[in-house]
């Protein structure tokens, strides 16, 4: 893999992104389950990049994870690195991305993990597969876009249009030619691998005139459900059947922002591509009916119907005998301006984020090196476990106080084999807002949600512990709440943070030290000999 700058014409303009191959998106990666894969990454580019490979497990080998300054250092312009991976569990659609600054809006493709040689879906083999990556496009240099931001304090512009398979589509200035098309032929099903690669909002997507049956989600079979459309946040992926049995013609794909956040700027178009019967003739398409941006009834109801494949009598792994019992509070914070700089958030102050009040401080050696070598000062281990401090979280006019956050580089460690539960609750303390969070290194079971505070006494005896979806990113409500499980028996240095990738750089992360177990098999490999240099 070659990351390099290549002209890419998009919305009338054309100018310099940052590609993989010179694709945008970048390319397709296809094995099958239980492959290794050798990727060689050549960073060509004048920016520093990791690369890193969205819901891969990366058993026992948290040196191919790829989150810059958290499990390497970056790839430096010039160099290279061999991310060498090993698939265990993993089945369906990932994907991949840079994990460096805002390097992601264009690096990034689709992972597709077939099953095993002879083995089978668990639906009926589809006549064809669409890959379908949802994106953005901004006209400005979108590298700049985030260091403006962050030296301001003030929100991201937003994009200018969202993609899918890297086209605007019809609505668009000079974008209807190049809108992607599917062919189908009536009577067949095609299996739609969507992946939501957009930096800061979830997404509804839905075809027009056709049901979609979800039957997977963030690589983990699902039991079917028929739906008019799905809502998908950043970093999640979901398979969907489509049956061409309308009548010929050619209908419209479409997605645009589902944004729940009170206040906050969104882009408020739509984009298309193409799903076109043959043979047939052109007609004007049809567009779908997609709910409102703040539809969030119409978000949680669909959300609601993720089930995994579990039952009474085949039950899946979900941990039962929890012994390390966790709460996280998501919350986006405002700071004072420094002397003699202008800031342009909320009344003149400049943005932060935090989990449990801690606003992650990247540091300057990766946080899996500075563990594995035992090299003091890079992080401190007191990450809390609960809230530092108890409030009416979800509450209205919240004190001031909780504006400010801690700021730190602090890990959580975990014992190897814990059954771990998290609740992760969203705040009001600046402005309430959905927050998709991802968990490298592990997939876990969403065993609970609800809107308000976590109640303990009452919400874990509504816990689904019979079928739940096995996931890697997750939504929290706005305003509200999700429980995940897990079994922490992947030893290594995990990040877990915010999809949206404007809360994740003012700090809405934090990291898992999950440490080696008593057997070789359950210790981090060594590290490769070719480990960027810090």
């Amino acid at each position: 893999m070659h990351v390099q700058s290549c002209p890419f014409s998009r919305l009338c303009d054309t100018k310099e992104i940052l590609t993989v191959n010179g694709k945008f998106p970048g390319p397709t990666l296809a094995v099958h389950k239980g492959d290794k894969m050798v990727i060689k990454v050549y960073n060509a580019a004048r920016y520093n990049i990791t690369l890193h490979w969205h819901g891969v497990r990366q058993v026992r080998n948290p040196w191919a994870d790829g989150p810059e300054y958290i499990t390497q250092c970056p790839i430096q312009p010039g160099n290279m690195y061999t991310y060498k991976i090993k698939l265990t569990t993993e089945e369906g659609t990932l994907w991949w991305h840079a994990h460096s600054g805002w390097a992601r809006a264009t690096v990034h493709g689709m992972i597709i993990v077939y099953p095993k040689l002879g083995a089978h879906y668990s639906f009926p083999r589809p006549h064809a597969e669409v890959p379908i990556i949802l994106g953005e496009w901004w006209k400005k240099d979108v590298m700049e876009i985030s260091s403006t931001a962050n030296r301001t304090g003030g929100e991201p512009i937003l994009s200018d249009s969202y993609t899918i398979n890297g086209q605007p589509g019809h609505f668009y200035a000079c974008s209807k030619q190049g809108t992607f098309t599917v062919l189908v032929k009536h009577g067949k099903t095609y299996l739609l691998r969507v992946v939501n690669a957009v930096m800061d909002e979830e997404l509804f997507f839905a075809i027009a005139g056709h049901k979609l049956v979800v039957v997977a989600t963030d690589g983990s079979y699902t039991k079917p459900f028929e739906t008019n459309y799905i809502m998908i946040t950043p970093g999640q992926t979901m398979d969907v059947l489509v049956k061409a049995t309308q009548p010929l013609g050619t209908y419209f794909m479409a997605a645009r922002s589902y944004s729940s956040a009170f206040g906050a700027g969104f882009d408020n178009t739509t984009t298309t591509a193409i799903f076109q019967y043959y043979p047939s003739h052109h007609l004007k398409p049809i567009l779908p009916i997609l709910p409102p941006h703040n539809a969030t009834m119409a978000a949680t109801e669909f959300t609601r119907k993720l089930r995994s494949l579990g039952t009474k009598s085949n039950q899946i792994s979900v941990p039962l005998q929890i012994d390390t019992h966790l709460m996280f509070t998501l919350s986006v914070n405002l700071l004072n301006c420094t002397k003699g700089t202008l800031c342009t958030g909320p009344y003149g102050k400049r943005f932060a984020a935090a989990m449990n009040n801690v606003s992650f401080v990247s540091p300057k050696i990766d946080l899996l090196r500075a563990y594995y070598f035992s090299i003091k000062g890079a992080l401190d281990e007191d990450f809390p476990r609960e809230p530092q401090f108890k409030f009416n979280y979800t509450g209205e006019n919240l004190s001031e106080n909780l504006l400010t956050p801690e700021f730190a580089t602090k890990v959580l460690v975990l014992e190897y084999g814990a059954q771990v539960e998290i609740v992760l609750q969203g705040t009001s303390i600046l402005a309430s807002d959905n927050h998709p969070i991802h968990l490298h290194g592990y997939s876990f079971y969403v065993v609970g949600c609800g809107f308000g505070n976590f109640d303990p006494e009452k919400d874990p005896f509504r816990y689904n512990l019979v079928d739940p979806p096995e996931q890697n990113t997750v939504g929290v409500p706005n305003n509200g709440w999700v429980t995940i499980r897990f079994r922490a028996d992947n030893p290594g240095i995990w990040l877990m943070h915010c999809h949206l990738e404007r809360h994740q750089t003012w700090g809405m992360s934090m990291v898992f030290l999950v440490k080696n177990g008593y057997t070789c098999a359950s210790r981090i490999l060594r590290p490769p000999h070719d480990l960027p240099a810090c």
